[in-house]
């Protein structure tokens, strides 16, 4: 055939090609508040009726799967829509069970590269980012570990039954875990581990502060574009955990504090002595507070950890408490309207940080 017949061809089949991919893939990015919404009454189904009383089920989704209990009381459920060829990935939050609140009170931080060993027969070898100074709340990396091992699988299975795009929810400790759990599979697709062509779009939904600046700089850049969202109650304390402590050590490496000490030294008698004694008083006390919380929020914690997975070996932390929010953020603002239906309340803690609440919001956004 001659080759100026040939080549129109070869353009005609790429542009058949490049369409089929278009058409198989639903998912778009960007804030989409009614998708939201119906991942909020799908996410219900975990729930007992004191949690999920007065929300609709859905209607657009159902359940294929529900996984059984693992790691520190964790599940997850995948969902099919029954509209279009979107599956969802379900992380359930935090339960009444003390091993479900170890995962939350366990702390500590981790460099977002290395590999946790879980059982003598698993380690859980990830990369969450490229960064030497990312760190994650080791907690939920090691409900992440337990929870990819089982949902990996029923990815494959989708993805073979023709299923690309992937919707991952959290709520509470289960968007947590959908920062953790998407840096992963985002890193084994860069690896070629899953397919080029898989979609994941993520919602954190009441999420606490999964890590440390560096690792959510290299969240928000992987998902640029709108492909993934924090929406947050302004009423709600969660979010607003872990409690984070910033030391110099957390600064980036070109920075005017790093130098402090010698500058301090060249200066002369008596005003060095002087600075000496400004620069720890600043420095030391977030120091210690530091020190502190990574003994008892990490070695001690730990302990208890071991307890509930006896074959778990503890991991070398990453000198930081550093937490700072994460993700392209949604905020829902309360209004007088809100507190009238959701006081604030001595009692109740959790009023601003259950389903109804956000549902209550969600549905206002404009």
């Amino acid at each position: 055939m001659s080759p100026r017949y040939f080549m129109p061809i070869l353009a005609l089949l790429g542009l058949c090609f490049q369409l089929s991919t278009v058409q198989a893939q639903t998912l778009k990015p960007g804030f989409d508040k009614e998708e939201y919404i119906e991942l909020l009454k799908a996410y219900a189904g975990w729930r007992n009726p004191a949690y999920n009383d007065g929300i609709a089920p859905t209607d657009k989704y159902r359940s294929v799967y529900k996984s059984p209990e693992m790691g520190l009381e964790n599940r997850w459920e995948l969902l099919h829509s029954q509209e279009d060829s979107v599956a969802v990935i379900s992380l359930r939050g935090t339960t009444r069970d003390p091993n479900s609140w170890l995962a939350n009170v366990y702390a500590a931080m981790v460099p977002a590269k290395g590999q946790l060993k879980l059982t003598k027969d698993y380690t859980f070898n990830y990369r969450l980012s490229a960064n030497p100074k990312a760190a994650v709340h080791v907690g939920w990396l090691v409900s992440t570990g337990f929870l990819v091992r089982d949902i990996l699988p029923q990815i494959d299975a989708s993805y073979k039954a023709g299923t690309k795009d992937f919707l991952i929810l959290g709520h509470s400790q289960g968007g947590a875990i959908a920062y953790l759990l998407t840096s992963h599979l985002l890193s084994l697709q860069q690896d070629g581990l899953l397919p080029a062509d898989l979609r994941f779009k993520t919602y954190c939904s009441a999420a606490p502060k999964p890590g440390n600046l560096y690792y959510a700089y290299e969240f928000e850049n992987a998902t640029a574009g709108g492909w993934a969202f924090n929406i947050v109650n302004a009423a709600d304390w969660v979010p607003e955990t872990p409690v984070s402590i910033q030391t110099m050590g957390d600064f980036n490496q070109t920075n005017p504090f790093t130098n402090a000490k010698a500058g301090i030294k060249r200066q002369k008698f008596p005003k060095n002595l002087a600075l000496t004694h400004v620069y720890k008083q600043l420095t030391k006390p977030t120091q210690k507070a530091q020190r502190k919380y990574q003994k008892y929020l990490g070695n001690i914690v730990s302990k208890f950890t071991r307890k509930q997975l006896k074959e778990f070996e503890e991991p070398v932390y990453y000198e930081s408490n550093h937490y700072v929010r994460t993700g392209d953020i949604i905020v829902l603002m309360p209004d007088e309207k809100y507190y009238a239906l959701y006081p604030d309340s001595k009692e109740r803690v959790f009023v601003h940080h259950m389903l109804q609440p956000y549902l209550y919001l969600a549905e206002r956004l404009k």
